[in-house]
């Protein structure tokens, strides 16, 4: 390590050793040796700090120097890190030495058993270890990488309901507005795939756990993370993962999908082909997949899709049973709503679609649409051609009885359709379709997912909160049937008043408000959205609002006309 100082004129070990030997006054010799030390006194320099940084410095080189041979090609680099952490392992406990001693651990491909189980034992040296050594201690370890795992999937999931629960109520900035590349920039992703590495038996491990917990709980965000974890791995070209998982190609897929909210025709041959290529013996890949097309963001791709292959469907004067597409895009939400069962039951077979929901229940959706399109035209002829024509009320027989019978897919369908109306400001449809949703499949309309898309929606018909019907129609007709008995309803309840308040008739606002003041039992979440509510009341009574001019929205609407030309995909919801 000293080797060339005699050459620069600097005295080193051998020369003190040699001085030693011979002197007869040994003190002497060593205030000799000694004598550049006095230097630092002159200059004011403590000797323990000159030490310090001469340790530091040398500490530093020897990390490098370790990143170096391990960097390298010799065929027997690890062997002389080894023997390096034979050396320095015993001082694993010192401060100063401490970290060559990790950066050893850190680049060594496999890490000696015993050294994992010392580093593993102890709480200190376990929580300094660079990813790399817990990696290694981990895969060995279900229980500690799930004590690890474990809160960042907790954040995770109180992230998607808080965005679901969220104060800004926008059509335009709403739960699926950020893209899945920015989506997977979350801290939760990101330190997820940063612990899983390239370690195969990990992602295994990590996928396992989001399984059980979607099956605990049936919370669908497990199944958003499950499909972001893998894009993730993809974004990073971490072939050793991406290679072994069967789904890949099929999530890559369907990720272009969600991204830009449409599923072509050029795609929906893709990802039918990988349906179609799951082999016998392999019908549990199936499992997964179901997951994926699970996710929210899946789930709202295809049904947006499905409506706009309706709409062209009208169009064209087709049937829904015409359109391969279309009946593909049902193959697909019917995978996914049927993920718990699947996953819960091991039975890994597609679910029999409902063929009625095809020959049916769309038909009768799509006859809704035609009535809509039939009055709307009414109403601009001259009145000199206008007919007695009036906005029917009631809805199909057909249309209600799937909401409400066990047909997830049509009951999804279906609450999709009563968005398009909200964001086309369709007050009459509105007002004729939403006392149809008290009824829907396992309380669907009461979700958090449509609850949110929903609240956003209404702010486009803010003014006609300023009429008893409508107010009735949103209120009492819908929302206000369930509030008492679902908290999350009683949330978006006041969300959406808290935004719109200023609009809602006067006698009406002071009836809602009696209504939905909050039980003793309640949340903090319900209470303290009350007392903003009450507290902005109070307010606009003190100074009354401005009146505001409506924001000009390019949304991208495609009312139900017939186009001479093949329209664009809609704009999301």
């Amino acid at each position: 390590m000293f080797a060339g100082l005699p050459e620069l004129g600097i005295s080193n070990g051998e020369d003190l050793k040699e001085t030693l030997t011979n002197c007869t006054e040994p003190l002497k010799a060593i205030d000799q040796f000694q004598s550049a030390l006095p230097f630092l006194d002159l200059h004011g320099t403590p000797r323990l700090e000159f030490h310090q940084s001469v340790f530091d410095e040398l500490r530093e080189k020897l990390m490098e120097r370790v990143a170096t041979i391990a960097e390298g090609k010799d065929e027997d680099r690890y062997v002389k890190l080894e023997e390096l952490l034979e050396k320095s392992f015993p001082l694993v406990k010192m401060p100063s030495i401490q970290p060559i001693v990790m950066q050893v651990l850190k680049h060594l491909p496999k890490v000696p058993e015993k050294k994992l189980k010392q580093v593993m034992a102890d709480k200190e040296l376990y929580k300094v270890c660079a990813v790399e050594v817990k990696r290694q201690i981990w895969q060995d370890n279900q229980a500690l990488f799930g004590d690890e795992v474990s809160p960042l999937l907790k954040q995770y999931i109180v992230e998607k309901e808080a965005a679901l629960f969220s104060s800004d109520l926008s059509i335009l900035h709403n739960f699926f507005s950020p893209s899945p590349k920015t989506r997977r920039q979350g801290e939760v992703v990101l330190k997820l795939t940063q612990m899983i590495g390239k370690n195969v038996k990990l992602y295994d491990m990590v996928l396992q756990f989001l399984r059980t917990l979607f099956l605990r709980t049936r919370n669908v965000h497990y199944c958003t993370l499950r499909a972001e974890l893998l894009m993730s791995l993809h974004d990073l070209d971490i072939s050793e993962i991406c290679s072994v998982d069967p789904c890949h190609k099929f999530s890559w897929c369907l990720d272009a999908c969600i991204r830009e909210k449409f599923v072509d025709a050029k795609r929906a041959r893709e990802l039918q082909g990988f349906l179609d290529g799951v082999k016998k013996g392999q019908e549990q890949v199936l499992g997964d997949l179901s997951m994926i097309l699970c996710d929210p963001f899946a789930c709202n791709t295809l049904v947006l899709s499905t409506v706009r292959n309706l709409q062209e469907l009208l169009s064209q004067d087709a049937l829904p049973r015409d359109s391969p597409d279309l009946l593909l895009l049902l193959r697909m939400l019917s995978l996914g709503q049927g993920a718990w069962d699947m996953i819960d039951s091991q039975v890994f077979k597609e679910p029999r679609m409902d063929l009625e929901v095809v020959t049916r229940f769309l038909p009768a959706m799509m006859s809704i649409v035609v009535d809509d399109y039939t009055f709307t035209v009414e109403q601009k002829l001259p009145s000199e051609e206008k007919t007695s024509l009036t906005y029917p009320t009631t809805l199909p027989e057909t249309f209600s009885r799937y909401l409400y019978q066990e047909n997830r897919v049509a009951c999804e369908i279906g609450l999709y359709y009563v968005l398009i109306i909200a964001k086309q400001r369709n007050k009459n449809a509105l007002q004729r379709l939403l006392p149809a949703l008290v009824d829907t499949y396992n309380d669907m309309a009461f979700g958090d997912i449509f609850l949110h898309l929903l609240t956003g929606h209404l702010t486009l018909l803010s003014d006609e909160f300023g009429s008893e019907e409508f107010c009735n129609a949103v209120f009492d007709n819908f929302l206000l049937t369930s509030f008492s008995s679902k908290e999350n309803v009683h949330r978006h309840c006041l969300r959406l008043l808290n935004h719109l308040h200023q609009k809602v008739l006067a006698s009406y606002m002071e009836t809602l408000m009696k209504t939905l003041e909050p039980p003793k039992q309640s949340s903090e979440s319900v209470k303290e959205l009350y007392t903003l509510l009450k507290e902005k009341l109070e307010a606009s009574k003190k100074s009354p609002p401005e009146p505001e001019e409506a924001p000009s929205l390019d949304l991208g609407l495609h009312p139900v006309t017939v186009p001479s030309t093949p329209s664009t995909p809609t704009t999301p919801l």
